[in-house]
């Protein structure tokens, strides 16, 4: 079996662009952000800026005449809702992708991520989380999948034999037949790209919440958002999501048995806007 080093090593290729993600957080934690820093940092990527200025332009967003000034346009936008479309944009460009090894059709990770990730973010409002760092983490929580899926294109009908077989998890059938499971890969993959501990951790234990101590609330925030995310549809894969953890998620945010249902309801009216931030319509 190949260690969790040996999987992400393989991987050269995968696009560098998250890596203004973890700038950009770093920069909107300052008290006092100049946003001349923002505006250069999101220059370096062209179709990052005619994003920001096509966001700016829309009927939801305009306020007086279009603009075609960058430095402008995140001055009209504001900061979160900035950091929110970068995110956003570069999660599309990792996750859009087929993952022939889970069995994935063109599109299929990146609407469950996003997915996830407006539920999570709901959930992180509601229990007075950090929400950008709760959507950002949320939405990278399936990135080891795009490093295991060449591993499992060879053995996907064994992949789903045992889930189906054993009644497990992916994650449980990664671990047998790989030696190693997607969270922990992608986990080890952010460290790499120097996303805070927190992100790290927390996508690491995305299934086993109570094991991001200290970021055990994150991790939480993830766990339900993903569950939502399936729950409307969502997902994909047998037996995709161990639903064990649920319990342990909702009593480490001390939220009501019942709140998942309200979650679903606010996620549903809310992925329309975020998807917009892509399609610019």
């Amino acid at each position: 079996m190949q260690t969790i080093d040996s999987y992400v090593d393989k991987m050269r290729a995968l696009p560098p662009v998250p890596r203004i993600v973890p700038q950009l957080m770093h920069l909107l934690q300052e008290t006092d952000v100049d946003s001349s820093r923002v505006v250069k940092l999101i220059s370096f990527d062209p179709a990052l800026t005619a994003g920001v200025i096509r966001l700016c332009n829309t009927a939801y967003f305009a306020a007086g005449s279009p603009t075609v000034d960058l430095q402008d346009a995140v001055t009209r936008l504001g900061f979160q809702q900035v950091y929110r479309l970068v995110a956003v944009a570069s999660g599309a460009k990792l996750f859009s992708q087929s993952q022939a090894g889970y069995g994935l059709e063109p599109g299929e990770l990146w609407k469950h991520s996003i997915a996830s990730a407006v539920a999570a973010q709901l959930v992180a409002r509601k229990v007075g989380e950090n929400e950008n760092l709760v959507f950002t983490a949320t939405l990278l929580h399936d990135v080891g999948k795009i490093v295991l899926a060449s591993a499992l294109e060879g053995i996907y009908v064994k992949l789903l034999r045992e889930t189906e077989a054993n009644q497990g998890s992916l994650m449980e059938a990664e671990k047998k037949l790989l030696g190693v499971q997607h969270a922990e890969v992608g986990g080890n993959l952010l460290k790499r790209w120097k996303f805070p501990p927190s992100i790290v951790s927390a996508v690491w234990f995305h299934h086993n919440p109570q094991s991001a101590i200290p970021h055990h609330r994150v991790a939480s925030c993830i766990y339900l958002g993903n569950m939502v995310a399936h729950f409307m549809g969502h997902g994909f894969g047998h037996q995709a999501l161990a639903q064990r953890g649920r319990t342990e998620a909702m009593t480490i945010l001390n939220l009501p048995p019942d709140s998942l249902p309200q979650f679903m309801i606010e996620t549903f009216e809310q992925l329309r806007l975020v998807e917009s931030l892509i399609s610019g319509k």
